[in-house]
């Protein structure tokens, strides 16, 4: 009977942690959650340059399509580098804005859709194939990240608007 209460008691407590730690992570922004993260400090960086970073730490909510540094590095050499320029803030405004979705829309949201209109104007496509959606070309690699000014979507690759 001991062991049995025992188990009851630290499936009660294990449970109590995970349930505190999503909570933790969900009453971040977006930005600190991405921050936090260590897998988007490139993203980080350009926000940051960008003069973004107020606008996705306010109240939103927002979805990001948040492309991993190993993304960032899959650009052509320089890219990065020549969109941290001052001169190229708009085109890098113009970039960031394109990986957010005004409003909070969560993987399950997502699938049901074949389109998406994003802050910077113009539309990302949805293609969903079984566990599989691609934004675009770039496929999710991780879903709904939950943050307290949105949700948070981790993509391959980085999505460029046509020019």
């Amino acid at each position: 009977m001991r062991k049995i209460m025992t188990m009851a008691l630290a499936f009660v407590l294990a449970s109590t942690v995970a349930v505190q730690a999503y909570a933790e992570s969900s009453e971040k922004t977006i930005v600190e959650t991405a921050v936090e993260a260590k897998k988007f400090n490139t993203l980080v960086a350009a926000v940051k340059a960008g003069g973004l970073a107020e606008l996705l730490s306010s109240d939103g909510p927002f979805t990001v399509f948040a492309p991993t540094d190993e993304a960032f590095a899959a650009l052509p050499d320089g890219t990065v580098e020549t969109l941290l320029k001052p001169e190229n803030k708009a085109k890098l405004v113009s970039i960031l804005k394109y990986h957010v979705v005004p409003g909070k829309v969560t993987a399950s949201q997502v699938v049901k859709l074949d389109e998406a209109k994003t802050a910077e104007g113009s539309t990302v496509s949805i293609t969903t194939k079984g566990d599989t959606v691609m934004i675009n070309k770039s496929k999710v690699v991780k879903a709904d990240i939950e943050c307290s000014n949105g949700v948070i979507h981790v993509i391959d690759k980085v999505l460029l608007p046509k020019e």
